[in-house]
């Protein structure tokens, strides 16, 4: 595949087979998303892959949190408070359209919140990454962080894996770092669950909408 196919190709999955997956050539993979550009080539990502048993133990430790509805106050807001337009509207649009792709009608609220949970579960994976960051990073570093995740769901994506970040294990913050062993003075950005799409699944080719580039590109000449 190019570049361009890749980009085109990537999308955030939330079903995937039941199918392990190479664990050395993850490794080898974000290995090489480490060459990520970085201000200052600071490399302010901290990486914690989870495979096999220790995905099992994982799942095991987050059940009876899950089952108890127990959740963490976020470290930072995933979304800004009070969101206007047009980004109120973007968000609203990608979950009325997955969940009636799953055929989950707004008012089954007990619903919606299952398939939500499935979030802390790594959408069922069979393998998933959480990067954290120096507490004492700022907004530049983060998006550094940004620039290695999409350089890593690219190459799974050459390599026939799909993946999909997320960033609501914010609020599952504290399960997460005692897992991995993670210092105080690092903080959780986000998981990235790892694996072969489903396709049979009712989400498999959900694509979001993109904006028009009118909308947010100026050329100036």
């Amino acid at each position: 595949m190019n570049v361009s196919d890749t980009v085109r190709a990537r999308r955030s999955v939330r079903a995937f087979l039941d199918r392990d997956v190479d664990a050395e050539r993850l490794t080898e993979l974000i290995a090489l998303a480490a060459r990520a550009p970085s201000g200052g080539n600071l490399q302010p990502w901290h990486v914690h892959l989870l495979t096999g048993d220790a995905m099992n133990r994982f799942r095991a430790m987050m059940e009876p949190r899950l089952a108890a509805g127990e959740a963490d106050a976020p470290e930072y807001p995933v979304y800004p408070p009070k969101l206007e337009e047009p980004y109120r509207t973007r968000r609203f649009a990608v979950g009325e359209g997955m969940y009636a792709r799953l055929g989950i009608p707004r008012e089954d609220k007990a619903a919606r919140l299952d398939w939500f949970r499935r979030n802390w579960r790594f959408f069922d994976a069979p393998a998933g990454l959480f990067l954290f960051a120096d507490r004492r990073m700022g907004a530049a570093q983060w998006s550094d962080m940004g620039g290695f995740l999409q350089t890593l769901m690219l190459l799974l994506v050459e390599e026939g894996l799909a993946s999909c970040p997320q960033e609501a294990w914010a609020v599952q913050h504290t399960v997460v770092s005692k897992f991995c062993g993670a210092p105080d003075g690092q903080m959780l950005f986000c998981g990235l669950a790892i694996g072969y799409a489903d396709p049979d699944h009712a989400l498999a080719g959900f694509e979001t909408e993109r904006a028009p580039l009118d909308d947010w590109f100026t050329h100036h000449d």
